[in-house]
């Protein structure tokens, strides 16, 4: 039986086989969250509907034979399982449509890859205790995260991108993203970042004043072209939520939204904004996020 379809009903049609073959990757906010005890639980951070991405810091110890340490500050106590009750959040995050991901290393922390096989090992452990593996010992309980954050701040550049690969041969569907310095190349993830595996780059524009914003965003849209001529996929403007979060860095609201994201906007590779940290955000994400 051969369907006849009018002449309205066809670009209709058109425009939905479009974008069923190319989707979108859309744009929006994406937070640490597990670094102060005073910013509220993970349920409620989620429950602002100002966030797509809340990113569980940190991981930071790894690597190297050492025994992984998660370090959620004064939110709970791993060490006891006193986490496990946060997988009750984490699944009401995601069924709010938010992505949920643990962020590894953080600015203190000992953590280190020193051979592929060291970063097989971590991903190993990575997916069994906080992926779609299984385990008895998974410190946020049994829910699956949606992927893994590098924030990786000390050390060498090497394996990190093994690291990332061997997540995503588990399964494709697990996210890996990276929060590099502005300073282009990224001084510790710039080889992982080559790779082009990396699904989103959320990159610190802040404490670095040679490219950050200073007075005017020349320097901040010098450096963000350079990210978005790299291999990263997406990428994100990185900024801290106060003048408290950060030595230097911090934009205005206003500021944002009337000079500094039409012009970044304008890059098909624009992913939205990154904030630091949800403790430092008394407003600042309301402010922004009908403009992101």
């Amino acid at each position: 039986m051969k369907t006849h379809y009018s002449s309205a009903i066809l670009p209709i049609l058109t425009l939905f086989v479009f974008l069923s073959i190319n989707p979108s990757h859309g744009s929006g906010i994406a937070v640490y969250w597990g670094q102060n005890g005073n910013e509220g639980t993970l349920s409620d951070t989620c429950a602002t509907g100002n966030y797509n991405y809340v990113l569980v810091s940190f991981l930071t110890t790894f690597g190297n034979g050492q025994t992984p340490v998660l370090n959620l500050a004064g939110h709970c106590d791993p060490s006891s399982n006193g986490c496990t009750g946060l997988s009750t959040d984490i699944t009401s995050c995601q069924n709010q449509g938010i992505k949920v991901l643990l962020s590894l290393g953080g600015a203190s922390g000992s953590y280190s890859l020193v051979s592929t096989d060291d970063a097989d090992q971590v991903a190993a452990y990575l997916w069994n205790n906080y992926l779609g593996g299984q385990s008895d010992s998974r410190p946020l309980g049994s829910a699956v995260l949606d992927g893994i954050d590098f924030d990786i701040e000390s050390g060498s550049d090497n394996y990190w991108g093994d690291l990332a690969s061997a997540l995503k041969n588990y399964s494709q569907s697990v996210l890996v993203s990276a929060a590099p310095q502005c300073p282009y190349p990224d001084a510790h993830l710039d080889l992982a970042i080559a790779t082009g595996i990396f699904d989103y780059v959320w990159v610190q524009f802040y404490n670095n004043e040679q490219c950050e914003y200073v007075n005017d965003d020349t320097n901040l849209l010098s450096a963000w072209n350079q990210w978005t001529s790299s291999q990263a996929n997406v990428v994100f403007l990185g900024l801290p939520a106060s003048t408290d979060a950060a030595s230097s860095g911090y934009i205005s609201p206003d500021v944002l939204i009337s000079q500094v994201l039409p012009s970044i906007k304008a890059s098909s590779k624009y992913g939205g904004v990154m904030l630091w940290s949800k403790y430092y955000d008394n407003g600042y994400s309301s402010a922004i996020k009908d403009s992101v």
